[in-house]
Parts: structure tokens; sequence; C-alpha cells
């Protein structure tokens, strides 16, 4: 009997989370077959911990610039870095033309629609090839991040998604959420994942507009532990190595983009941060990750 009502609770949030995406889907320009699924991979890549608002006009930016896999692998990586701009985490943008260059070297420029090939590509992790598997493709297979596994937390089971890693049992969940049908099955993961980036959120889920709260367990059972975390609180900004090398990047990358072709005098460089033992060791990481390059006279620039 239980298991007929988890069954019956699954088709009305289906049905329901449908109609309101077809109501609701924010008009993103990678959405709805207008871009390339290498547009849709671009798209993936560029919001792993950043917001979609702020992705939109670096992903059109970038697109104009480079449309597919091999129009990337032929940028100069001074480029690449400059065009990442205030993404954060530039690294991904080192590894995005990495697989531009796997891409058009070995599979003809046309990115593969095979998950486990997807997969095998630089850069690309469990929840990336998923999701181009399902929203470029049109496969069925469970896209599970953060959102998706709130949201199935919260409505099928009641109980607050703590964050941290995918566990087996938020796995097997999603896996068993996900509709048979193929076209119902890429709509679901795209519902489920949009309801918990505008809705369904972690801190102040919107409940009285949720288009499912009527067969949400985790509402009719009073919201238990709304917010909890199971992550370590987030690091604060200001003073972090993160912020020093943002700086020394953003320094590099106003000197590309005005055109001059000297390195950055490191007497300048190190007038970006006080702490000079922390500027040294971030300059040295930057180094370390390919983002930047030391010259002989101990000036800076971006790679070439």
């Amino acid at each position: 009997m239980q298991e007929e009502h988890v069954d019956k609770t699954r088709e009305q949030v289906r049905a329901r989370l449908a109609a309101w995406w077809e109501a609701n889907a924010r008009d993103l320009p990678w959405r709805f077959g207008r871009t390339t699924p290498w547009g849709v991979l671009v798209s993936e890549v560029m919001s792993q911990q950043t917001q979609m608002s702020r992705v939109v006009p670096y992903w059109t930016d970038w697109m104009r610039t480079w449309p597919d896999a091999a129009a990337l692998a032929k940028a100069s990586t001074a480029e690449v870095i400059t065009a990442w701009g205030r993404l954060g985490y530039p690294r991904r943008a080192l590894r995005l033309q990495e697989c531009a260059r796997v891409v058009a070297d070995q599979y003809g420029n046309a990115l593969p629609d095979d998950h486990d090939t997807l997969l095998s590509l630089p850069g690309i992790g469990d929840y990336t090839a998923s999701a181009v598997s399902s929203f470029a493709f049109g496969r069925r297979v469970a896209v599970i991040d953060t959102n998706i596994r709130r949201v199935l937390s919260r409505v099928l089971l009641g109980v607050e998604s703590r964050g941290g890693s995918a566990t087996r049992a938020e796995r097997d969940l999603a896996n068993d959420a996900l509709p048979d049908d193929t076209a119902k099955s890429v709509i679901w993961n795209q519902s489920v994942m949009e309801l918990g980036a505008v809705v369904c959120t972690a801190k102040k889920p919107m409940c009285e507009v949720c288009p499912v709260s009527t067969c949400c367990a985790f509402l009719a059972a009073g919201r238990p532990g709304l917010g909890e975390r199971r992550t370590r609180p987030r690091q604060r900004f200001q003073g972090t190595d993160r912020q020093v090398r943002g700086i020394v990047l953003n320094a590099l990358r106003r000197r590309h983009d005005g055109g001059l072709t000297a390195g950055l005098p490191r007497a300048e460089a190190e007038s970006l941060w006080p702490d000079q033992g922390q500027l040294a060791a971030c300059i040295a990481s930057l180094d370390d990750d390919g983002l930047i390059e030391i010259n002989k006279d101990g000036s800076l620039s971006l790679p070439r």
C-alpha cells in the first residue's frame, strides 16, 4: 500500500512539474534547442558553482567568439583566461580548452553523445556528462546535482538534504524517480533542477508558490531541519588565497585587454597585495596551475 502511495505521489509530482516547467522555465540562451551540444557543455561548465544569471553574458560572448570545439582549441590560453573574466575557478577554462582539443582532434569536432565517452573527456565529471547526455542528446539518464537532490529528498522523503557529496541513497532515489519514458525523463531532470534553483531553495523555499506543495512530504512534516548542512560553513572570501589569485589574474587580464604585450613588472605585481608571503605563494600556485607565466625578469604574463 505504501509503495502504491509513493508511486501515485511521483506521478502527481511529475505531471505538475512538467506543466510548471512549460509555463515558467527561465529563457536561458542554451535551452529549448537553440544551441549545439557543445554550447550545452559550455553552459554546464560555466554554471558550476556559479549562478546562471551571471553566466549568460559570458556564455553569449564565449559562443560568439568560439562557437565550437575547433575554434576554442585554436585560441591562445591568454585569450581563454581573459574571456573567462570573473566567472571564478579559472582552471575550468583551461580544462574546457583541453576538452575542446580532444573533441576537435579525436571526434571530428562533434561532441560524443555517449555518456561514458563524455566522462572520459578532460574536465568532465559524472554530473556534467549526465547533464549533457540528457539536455543536449535527450538520453534517459539521472542528472544529480545539489538542487535535484534537495527537491527529491524533500518532496519524496520528507527530509532535508544536507549537502556534501551525493550518497548512494540519494543516487538510488534519483534513479528510481526518473521516468521510464525518455522524453519525460529529460523534462523531469530540467524541471526538478529548475524548481530547486528558483523555488525550493536551500534556506528560504517559497512553498507558497511551489507547484508540488500539496504533494510535498517535507512541507507536510513541518519542514524539519530546514537549511541544515553537513558540509563546513562557506569560507569567507575576503583575504583568502582565492581573492589574491583573482586580483593577480584580473591585473593581467586588464593588460591583455589593453593590448599590452610586455609582462606585468614584478614591482607592480607586489603592489597588488600587502601580504608579500601570501602573494608570492598565490603567484606560484597560479604558475603551477598553468594560469600565468613567470618570465625570466620576474614579470608576470598570461600564458601564450
